[in-house]
Protein backbone atom coordinates (compact mmCIF):
# COMPACT_ATOMS: atom_id res chain seq x y z
CA UNK A 1 0.00 0.00 0.00
CA UNK A 2 1.47 3.34 -1.09
CA UNK A 3 1.42 5.91 1.67
CA UNK A 4 2.63 9.47 1.19
CA UNK A 5 2.11 12.31 3.62
CA UNK A 6 3.09 15.89 2.83
CA UNK A 7 2.31 18.51 5.49
CA UNK A 8 3.17 22.09 4.63
CA UNK A 9 1.89 24.57 7.23
CA UNK A 10 2.70 28.23 6.85
CA UNK A 11 1.33 30.72 9.45
CA UNK A 12 1.60 34.40 8.55
CA UNK A 13 0.53 37.17 10.94
CA UNK A 14 -1.68 40.01 9.70
CA UNK A 15 0.28 42.62 7.76
CA UNK A 16 -0.73 45.54 9.91
CA UNK A 17 0.13 43.71 13.12
CA UNK A 18 3.42 42.53 11.63
CA UNK A 19 4.47 46.12 10.98
CA UNK A 20 3.47 46.95 14.53
CA UNK A 21 5.57 44.05 15.81
CA UNK A 22 8.64 45.30 13.94
CA UNK A 23 8.61 48.64 15.74
CA UNK A 24 11.20 48.85 18.48
CA UNK A 25 11.15 51.25 21.44
CA UNK A 26 13.57 54.14 21.40
CA UNK A 27 16.28 54.43 24.05
CA UNK A 28 18.76 57.00 25.19
CA UNK A 29 22.31 56.18 24.17
CA UNK A 30 25.71 57.53 25.18
CA UNK A 31 28.01 58.76 22.45
CA UNK A 32 31.29 56.87 22.42
CA UNK A 33 33.98 59.56 22.37
CA UNK A 34 37.20 58.21 23.86
CA UNK A 35 40.62 59.78 23.37
CA UNK A 36 43.95 59.82 25.19
CA UNK A 37 46.45 62.64 25.79
CA UNK A 38 49.24 63.00 23.29
CA UNK A 39 52.11 62.12 25.67
CA UNK A 40 53.31 61.52 29.23
CA UNK A 41 54.94 64.55 30.82
CA UNK A 42 55.78 66.03 27.40
CA UNK A 43 57.77 62.93 26.40
CA UNK A 44 57.47 62.13 22.70
CA UNK A 45 59.57 58.93 22.52
CA UNK A 46 57.49 55.95 21.33
CA UNK A 47 59.89 53.38 22.83
CA UNK A 48 57.87 51.35 25.32
CA UNK A 49 59.19 49.08 28.08
CA UNK A 50 55.94 47.09 27.99
CA UNK A 51 57.16 45.49 24.77
CA UNK A 52 59.87 43.67 26.74
CA UNK A 53 59.02 40.16 27.89
CA UNK A 54 59.07 39.74 31.64
CA UNK A 55 62.16 37.51 31.51
CA UNK A 56 63.99 40.38 29.81
CA UNK A 57 62.69 43.00 32.23
CA UNK A 58 63.48 41.02 35.42
CA UNK A 59 66.97 39.54 35.46
CA UNK A 60 67.29 38.01 38.95
CA UNK A 61 67.41 34.21 38.37
CA UNK A 62 65.69 33.47 41.70
CA UNK A 63 62.83 35.85 40.86
CA UNK A 64 62.51 34.38 37.36
CA UNK A 65 62.25 30.87 38.85
CA UNK A 66 59.50 32.01 41.24
CA UNK A 67 57.46 33.64 38.45
CA UNK A 68 57.87 30.60 36.20
CA UNK A 69 56.56 28.32 38.95
CA UNK A 70 53.66 30.66 39.72
CA UNK A 71 52.52 30.78 36.10
CA UNK A 72 52.10 27.00 36.24
CA UNK A 73 50.85 26.46 39.80
CA UNK A 74 48.96 29.56 40.91
CA UNK A 75 45.42 28.44 41.80
CA UNK A 76 43.72 31.71 40.93
CA UNK A 77 45.29 31.73 37.49
CA UNK A 78 44.25 28.11 36.90
CA UNK A 79 40.68 28.98 37.92
CA UNK A 80 40.73 31.82 35.40
CA UNK A 81 41.93 29.40 32.71
CA UNK A 82 38.80 27.32 33.30
CA UNK A 83 36.70 30.47 32.97
CA UNK A 84 38.27 30.94 29.54
CA UNK A 85 37.23 27.39 28.63
CA UNK A 86 33.66 28.13 29.77
CA UNK A 87 33.43 31.12 27.44
CA UNK A 88 34.94 29.04 24.61
CA UNK A 89 32.19 26.44 25.06
CA UNK A 90 29.56 29.19 24.97
CA UNK A 91 30.74 30.00 21.43
CA UNK A 92 30.05 26.41 20.41
CA UNK A 93 26.59 26.60 21.95
CA UNK A 94 25.74 29.86 20.16
CA UNK A 95 27.10 28.56 16.86
CA UNK A 96 24.84 25.52 17.12
CA UNK A 97 21.77 27.73 17.53
CA UNK A 98 21.85 29.11 13.99
CA UNK A 99 22.84 25.83 12.33
CA UNK A 100 20.16 23.25 11.43
CA UNK A 101 19.40 20.74 14.17
CA UNK A 102 19.34 17.22 12.76
CA UNK A 103 18.47 14.08 14.66
CA UNK A 104 17.48 10.47 14.15
CA UNK A 105 14.92 8.43 16.03
CA UNK A 106 12.94 5.23 16.10
CA UNK A 107 9.76 4.22 17.89
CA UNK A 108 7.15 1.53 18.26
CA UNK A 109 3.57 1.66 19.62
CA UNK A 110 0.50 -0.49 19.97
CA UNK A 111 -2.96 1.08 19.82
CA UNK A 112 -6.47 -0.35 20.37
CA UNK A 113 -9.13 2.11 19.22
CA UNK A 114 -12.82 1.96 20.08
CA UNK A 115 -15.34 1.13 17.38
CA UNK A 116 -17.30 4.28 18.13
CA UNK A 117 -14.35 6.61 17.55
CA UNK A 118 -13.40 8.21 14.27
CA UNK A 119 -10.57 5.80 13.58
CA UNK A 120 -12.65 2.83 14.67
CA UNK A 121 -15.65 3.67 12.49
CA UNK A 122 -13.44 4.36 9.48
CA UNK A 123 -11.81 0.94 9.81
CA UNK A 124 -15.21 -0.84 10.10
CA UNK A 125 -16.68 0.94 7.06
CA UNK A 126 -13.75 0.15 4.81
CA UNK A 127 -14.29 -2.68 2.39
CA UNK A 128 -11.33 -4.91 3.07
CA UNK A 129 -10.93 -8.31 1.51
CA UNK A 130 -11.30 -11.34 3.81
CA UNK A 131 -8.11 -12.09 5.67
CA UNK A 132 -6.82 -8.54 5.08
CA UNK A 133 -8.38 -6.69 8.02
CA UNK A 134 -6.35 -4.26 10.11
CA UNK A 135 -4.50 -5.99 12.94
CA UNK A 136 -6.27 -5.77 16.27
CA UNK A 137 -4.72 -4.13 18.24
CA UNK A 138 -2.95 -2.01 15.65
CA UNK A 139 0.84 -1.64 15.96
CA UNK A 140 2.95 1.18 14.53
CA UNK A 141 6.69 1.16 13.89
CA UNK A 142 8.63 4.25 12.83
CA UNK A 143 12.22 5.05 12.00
CA UNK A 144 13.44 8.29 10.46
CA UNK A 145 15.36 11.55 10.66
CA UNK A 146 14.16 15.02 11.45
CA UNK A 147 15.58 18.54 11.14
CA UNK A 148 14.74 21.95 12.58
CA UNK A 149 16.17 25.26 11.49
CA UNK A 150 15.43 28.85 12.39
CA UNK A 151 16.35 31.02 9.43
CA UNK A 152 18.41 33.86 10.86
CA UNK A 153 16.85 36.66 8.82
CA UNK A 154 17.62 39.44 11.32
CA UNK A 155 21.05 38.05 12.35
CA UNK A 156 19.81 37.48 15.89
CA UNK A 157 21.59 34.14 16.22
CA UNK A 158 24.74 35.22 14.39
CA UNK A 159 25.05 38.35 16.54
CA UNK A 160 24.57 36.17 19.61
CA UNK A 161 27.47 34.02 18.46
CA UNK A 162 29.63 37.11 17.78
CA UNK A 163 28.83 38.39 21.28
CA UNK A 164 29.98 35.05 22.69
CA UNK A 165 33.23 35.34 20.70
CA UNK A 166 33.80 38.85 22.09
CA UNK A 167 33.26 37.59 25.63
CA UNK A 168 35.69 34.75 24.98
CA UNK A 169 38.32 37.25 23.81
CA UNK A 170 37.53 39.39 26.86
CA UNK A 171 38.11 36.39 29.13
CA UNK A 172 41.51 35.82 27.50
CA UNK A 173 42.43 39.45 28.17
CA UNK A 174 41.18 39.02 31.74
CA UNK A 175 43.55 36.08 32.10
CA UNK A 176 46.39 38.17 30.64
CA UNK A 177 45.61 40.96 33.11
CA UNK A 178 45.78 38.44 35.95
CA UNK A 179 49.17 37.25 34.67
CA UNK A 180 50.44 40.85 34.68
CA UNK A 181 49.20 41.41 38.24
CA UNK A 182 50.57 38.07 39.43
CA UNK A 183 54.06 38.81 38.07
CA UNK A 184 54.00 42.29 39.62
CA UNK A 185 52.86 40.99 43.01
CA UNK A 186 55.56 38.30 43.14
CA UNK A 187 58.27 40.77 42.09
CA UNK A 188 57.16 43.35 44.69
CA UNK A 189 57.05 40.72 47.45
CA UNK A 190 60.47 39.43 46.41
CA UNK A 191 62.05 42.88 46.66
CA UNK A 192 60.30 43.41 49.99
CA UNK A 193 61.86 40.17 51.22
CA UNK A 194 65.33 41.33 50.17
CA UNK A 195 64.75 44.63 51.98
CA UNK A 196 63.72 42.82 55.18
CA UNK A 197 66.84 40.65 55.01
CA UNK A 198 68.99 43.76 54.81
CA UNK A 199 67.12 45.43 57.64
CA UNK A 200 67.74 42.36 59.79
CA UNK A 201 71.43 42.47 58.91
CA UNK A 202 71.62 46.15 59.92
CA UNK A 203 69.88 45.43 63.23
CA UNK A 204 72.31 42.62 64.02
CA UNK A 205 75.29 44.89 63.29
CA UNK A 206 73.81 47.63 65.47
CA UNK A 207 73.30 45.15 68.31
CA UNK A 208 77.01 44.39 68.14
CA UNK A 209 77.94 48.10 68.08
CA UNK A 210 75.59 48.92 70.96
CA UNK A 211 76.79 45.96 73.00
CA UNK A 212 80.40 47.17 72.65
CA UNK A 213 79.29 50.65 73.72
CA UNK A 214 77.55 49.12 76.75
CA UNK A 215 80.78 47.40 77.80
CA UNK A 216 82.62 50.73 77.63
CA UNK A 217 79.95 52.45 79.71
CA UNK A 218 80.14 49.76 82.38
CA UNK A 219 83.92 50.18 82.55
CA UNK A 220 83.46 53.94 82.84
CA UNK A 221 81.00 53.44 85.69
CA UNK A 222 83.58 51.38 87.53
CA UNK A 223 85.97 54.29 87.05
CA UNK A 224 83.25 56.71 88.28
CA UNK A 225 83.23 58.52 84.94
CA UNK A 226 79.47 57.91 84.45
CA UNK A 227 76.70 56.88 86.79
CA UNK A 228 74.25 53.96 86.83
CA UNK A 229 71.70 55.91 84.78
CA UNK A 230 73.98 55.90 81.75
CA UNK A 231 74.46 52.15 82.06
CA UNK A 232 70.70 51.53 82.23
CA UNK A 233 70.02 53.77 79.24
CA UNK A 234 72.57 51.86 77.15
CA UNK A 235 71.12 48.52 78.33
CA UNK A 236 67.61 49.65 77.35
CA UNK A 237 68.87 50.65 73.91
CA UNK A 238 70.44 47.21 73.36
CA UNK A 239 67.26 45.42 74.53
CA UNK A 240 65.10 47.56 72.23
CA UNK A 241 67.25 46.75 69.21
CA UNK A 242 67.27 43.03 70.04
CA UNK A 243 63.47 43.08 70.23
CA UNK A 244 63.33 44.77 66.84
CA UNK A 245 65.08 41.87 65.12
CA UNK A 246 62.28 39.46 66.06
CA UNK A 247 59.66 41.75 64.55
CA UNK A 248 61.64 41.74 61.32
CA UNK A 249 62.03 37.95 61.42
CA UNK A 250 58.25 37.59 61.67
CA UNK A 251 57.78 39.90 58.69
CA UNK A 252 60.25 37.76 56.74
CA UNK A 253 58.26 34.60 57.49
CA UNK A 254 54.97 36.23 56.43
CA UNK A 255 56.48 37.65 53.24
CA UNK A 256 58.00 34.28 52.34
CA UNK A 257 54.65 32.58 52.84
CA UNK A 258 52.87 35.23 50.77
CA UNK A 259 55.23 34.36 47.93
CA UNK A 260 54.73 30.63 48.57
CA UNK A 261 50.97 31.11 48.30
CA UNK A 262 51.29 32.99 45.00
CA UNK A 263 53.62 30.27 43.72
CA UNK A 264 51.11 27.59 44.79
CA UNK A 265 53.19 25.65 47.30
CA UNK A 266 53.30 25.02 51.03
CA UNK A 267 55.54 27.18 53.29
CA UNK A 268 59.23 26.80 52.62
CA UNK A 269 62.32 28.94 52.36
CA UNK A 270 62.36 31.27 49.37
CA UNK A 271 65.72 31.14 47.64
CA UNK A 272 67.19 34.59 47.09
CA UNK A 273 70.40 36.61 46.86
CA UNK A 274 70.22 39.02 49.78
CA UNK A 275 73.64 40.60 49.24
CA UNK A 276 72.67 41.97 45.83
CA UNK A 277 69.93 44.26 47.17
CA UNK A 278 72.05 47.33 47.84
CA UNK A 279 73.62 47.11 44.39
CA UNK A 280 70.27 46.84 42.60
CA UNK A 281 69.67 49.60 40.06
CA UNK A 282 66.10 50.09 38.78
CA UNK A 283 65.66 49.53 35.06
CA UNK A 284 65.47 52.51 32.78
CA UNK A 285 61.78 52.84 31.95
CA UNK A 286 60.42 53.99 28.59
CA UNK A 287 56.76 54.93 28.80
CA UNK A 288 56.08 55.42 25.09
CA UNK A 289 52.93 57.33 24.17
CA UNK A 290 49.51 57.00 25.85
CA UNK A 291 47.78 55.55 22.79
CA UNK A 292 49.98 52.45 23.14
CA UNK A 293 48.12 51.61 26.33
CA UNK A 294 45.12 50.62 24.19
CA UNK A 295 47.17 47.78 22.70
CA UNK A 296 49.37 46.88 25.68
CA UNK A 297 47.01 46.91 28.66
CA UNK A 298 44.96 43.68 28.90
CA UNK A 299 42.32 45.33 31.08
CA UNK A 300 41.68 47.97 28.40
CA UNK A 301 41.37 45.31 25.71
CA UNK A 302 39.09 43.32 28.00
CA UNK A 303 36.84 46.35 28.49
CA UNK A 304 36.87 46.90 24.72
CA UNK A 305 35.76 43.31 24.02
CA UNK A 306 33.04 43.56 26.68
CA UNK A 307 31.83 46.77 25.05
CA UNK A 308 31.70 45.02 21.66
CA UNK A 309 29.69 42.17 23.20
CA UNK A 310 27.30 44.66 24.80
CA UNK A 311 26.69 46.34 21.42
CA UNK A 312 25.87 42.98 19.87
CA UNK A 313 23.54 42.17 22.78
CA UNK A 314 21.53 45.28 21.89
CA UNK A 315 21.19 44.06 18.30
CA UNK A 316 20.09 40.62 19.52
CA UNK A 317 17.51 42.16 21.86
CA UNK A 318 16.24 44.41 19.07
CA UNK A 319 15.83 41.53 16.63
CA UNK A 320 13.41 39.80 19.03
CA UNK A 321 10.78 42.37 18.05
CA UNK A 322 10.88 41.11 14.46
CA UNK A 323 9.11 38.03 13.04
CA UNK A 324 11.04 34.76 13.22
CA UNK A 325 11.01 32.21 10.40
CA UNK A 326 11.41 28.53 11.18
CA UNK A 327 11.53 25.39 9.05
CA UNK A 328 11.20 21.82 10.24
CA UNK A 329 11.31 18.66 8.12
CA UNK A 330 11.26 14.93 8.58
CA UNK A 331 11.71 11.80 6.51
CA UNK A 332 11.46 8.16 7.47
CA UNK A 333 9.64 4.83 7.27
CA UNK A 334 6.40 3.83 8.98
CA UNK A 335 4.37 0.60 8.98
CA UNK A 336 2.12 -1.43 11.29
CA UNK A 337 4.40 -4.43 10.81
CA UNK A 338 8.22 -4.25 10.91
CA UNK A 339 8.50 -6.45 7.81
CA UNK A 340 6.91 -3.68 5.72
CA UNK A 341 9.45 -1.01 6.82
CA UNK A 342 11.81 -1.97 4.01
CA UNK A 343 9.13 -1.71 1.33
CA UNK A 344 9.53 1.66 -0.31
CA UNK A 345 8.07 3.95 -1.40
CA UNK A 346 4.92 2.49 0.24
CA UNK A 347 6.28 2.85 3.82
CA UNK A 348 8.02 6.20 3.26
CA UNK A 349 6.80 9.29 5.11
CA UNK A 350 8.10 12.84 4.94
CA UNK A 351 7.02 16.29 6.03
CA UNK A 352 8.00 19.92 5.57
CA UNK A 353 6.69 22.63 7.89
CA UNK A 354 7.38 26.34 7.78
CA UNK A 355 6.20 28.94 10.27
CA UNK A 356 6.44 32.67 10.82
CA UNK A 357 5.84 34.11 14.29
CA UNK A 358 6.03 37.64 15.59
CA UNK A 359 5.26 39.17 19.01
CA UNK A 360 2.10 41.28 18.77
CA UNK A 361 0.83 42.07 22.25
CA UNK A 362 2.20 41.86 25.80
CA UNK A 363 5.80 42.51 24.73
CA UNK A 364 6.86 43.77 28.17
CA UNK A 365 9.48 41.06 28.67
CA UNK A 366 11.05 41.75 25.25
CA UNK A 367 11.07 45.50 25.95
CA UNK A 368 12.66 44.94 29.35
CA UNK A 369 15.43 42.84 27.80
CA UNK A 370 15.98 45.52 25.19
CA UNK A 371 16.18 48.33 27.77
CA UNK A 372 18.54 46.23 29.91
CA UNK A 373 20.80 45.57 26.94
CA UNK A 374 20.98 49.31 26.22
CA UNK A 375 21.77 50.13 29.84
CA UNK A 376 24.51 47.47 29.92
CA UNK A 377 25.96 48.93 26.73
CA UNK A 378 26.17 52.37 28.37
CA UNK A 379 27.77 50.74 31.40
CA UNK A 380 30.32 49.07 29.14
CA UNK A 381 31.18 52.41 27.47
CA UNK A 382 31.64 54.11 30.84
CA UNK A 383 33.76 51.20 32.08
CA UNK A 384 35.91 51.41 28.95
CA UNK A 385 36.46 55.13 29.50
CA UNK A 386 37.19 54.58 33.20
CA UNK A 387 39.72 51.83 32.44
CA UNK A 388 41.62 54.03 29.98
CA UNK A 389 41.62 56.96 32.43
CA UNK A 390 42.83 54.75 35.27
CA UNK A 391 45.62 53.30 33.10
CA UNK A 392 46.88 56.77 32.13
CA UNK A 393 46.85 57.99 35.74
CA UNK A 394 48.68 54.87 36.96
CA UNK A 395 51.48 55.40 34.44
CA UNK A 396 51.73 59.13 35.17
CA UNK A 397 51.88 58.48 38.93
CA UNK A 398 54.62 55.88 38.64
CA UNK A 399 56.73 57.99 36.27
CA UNK A 400 56.60 60.82 38.78
CA UNK A 401 57.28 58.39 41.63
CA UNK A 402 60.39 57.01 39.92
CA UNK A 403 61.79 60.51 39.42
CA UNK A 404 61.14 61.61 43.02
CA UNK A 405 62.43 58.38 44.57
CA UNK A 406 65.67 58.69 42.63
CA UNK A 407 66.30 62.13 44.16
CA UNK A 408 65.18 60.96 47.59
CA UNK A 409 67.53 57.96 47.54
CA UNK A 410 70.52 60.16 46.73
CA UNK A 411 69.79 62.40 49.71
CA UNK A 412 69.09 59.45 52.05
CA UNK A 413 72.40 57.88 51.08
CA UNK A 414 74.25 61.08 51.97
CA UNK A 415 72.37 61.22 55.28
CA UNK A 416 73.43 57.64 56.17
CA UNK A 417 77.08 58.41 55.39
CA UNK A 418 76.96 61.55 57.52
CA UNK A 419 75.39 59.75 60.49
CA UNK A 420 77.92 56.92 60.25
CA UNK A 421 80.65 59.51 60.67
CA UNK A 422 78.70 61.05 63.54
CA UNK A 423 78.67 57.73 65.42
CA UNK A 424 82.45 57.48 65.26
CA UNK A 425 82.85 61.08 66.37
CA UNK A 426 80.33 60.68 69.22
CA UNK A 427 81.99 57.51 70.50
CA UNK A 428 85.44 59.14 70.48
CA UNK A 429 84.16 62.22 72.28
CA UNK A 430 82.33 60.07 74.81
CA UNK A 431 85.48 58.04 75.53
CA UNK A 432 87.37 61.26 76.21
CA UNK A 433 84.50 62.59 78.37
CA UNK A 434 83.86 65.45 75.96
CA UNK A 435 80.34 64.29 75.00
CA UNK A 436 77.32 63.21 77.01
CA UNK A 437 76.12 59.60 76.74
CA UNK A 438 72.73 60.86 75.51
CA UNK A 439 74.45 62.25 72.43
CA UNK A 440 75.86 58.82 71.69
CA UNK A 441 72.48 57.12 72.14
CA UNK A 442 70.69 59.69 70.00
CA UNK A 443 73.28 59.42 67.23
CA UNK A 444 73.04 55.62 67.20
CA UNK A 445 69.24 55.77 67.01
CA UNK A 446 69.25 58.31 64.20
CA UNK A 447 71.79 56.25 62.28
CA UNK A 448 69.69 53.09 62.59
CA UNK A 449 66.54 54.89 61.45
CA UNK A 450 68.32 56.47 58.50
CA UNK A 451 69.63 53.07 57.35
CA UNK A 452 66.12 51.65 57.54
CA UNK A 453 64.81 54.58 55.53
CA UNK A 454 67.52 54.09 52.92
CA UNK A 455 66.54 50.43 52.50
CA UNK A 456 62.85 51.32 52.35
CA UNK A 457 63.57 53.93 49.68
CA UNK A 458 65.49 51.34 47.66
CA UNK A 459 62.54 48.95 48.01
CA UNK A 460 60.15 51.68 46.88
CA UNK A 461 62.38 52.30 43.86
CA UNK A 462 62.23 48.63 42.89
CA UNK A 463 58.47 48.54 43.48
CA UNK A 464 58.04 51.62 41.30
CA UNK A 465 60.01 49.86 38.57
CA UNK A 466 57.62 46.88 38.89
CA UNK A 467 54.47 48.99 39.01
CA UNK A 468 55.30 51.12 35.99
CA UNK A 469 55.94 47.95 33.98
CA UNK A 470 52.57 46.67 35.18
CA UNK A 471 50.85 50.01 34.46
CA UNK A 472 52.27 50.07 30.91
CA UNK A 473 50.78 46.63 30.30
CA UNK A 474 53.95 44.55 30.39
CA UNK A 475 54.31 40.97 31.55
CA UNK A 476 51.46 39.09 29.90
CA UNK A 477 53.13 38.65 26.50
Amino acid sequence: MLKKTINICLGIAFVSLSFSACKTPSTLSRTENISTPANFNNLQDSTNSAQLKWKEYFTDPFLIALIDTALNNNQELNIMMQEVEVTRNEIRAKKGEYLPSIGIGAGAEVEKVGEYTRNGSVEKNLEIKPGKEFPEPLSNFTIGAYAKWEIDVWKKLRNGKKAAVSRYLASIEGKNFMVTNLIAEIASSYYELLALDNELSIVEKNIEIQSNALKIVRLQKQSAVVNELAVKRFEAQVLNTKSLQYDIKQEIVETENRINFLVGRFPQKVERNTDSFNSLIPNKVYAGIPSQLLDNRPDIKQAEMELEAAKLDVKVAKSRFYPSLGISAGIGLQAFNPKYLTETPESMIYSLIGDVAAPLINRSAIKADYYNANSKQVQAIINYERTILNAYIEVANQLSNINNLEKSYTLKKEEVETLNQSITIANNLFKSARADYMEVLLTQRESLESKFELIETKQQQMNAMVKVYQALGGGWN
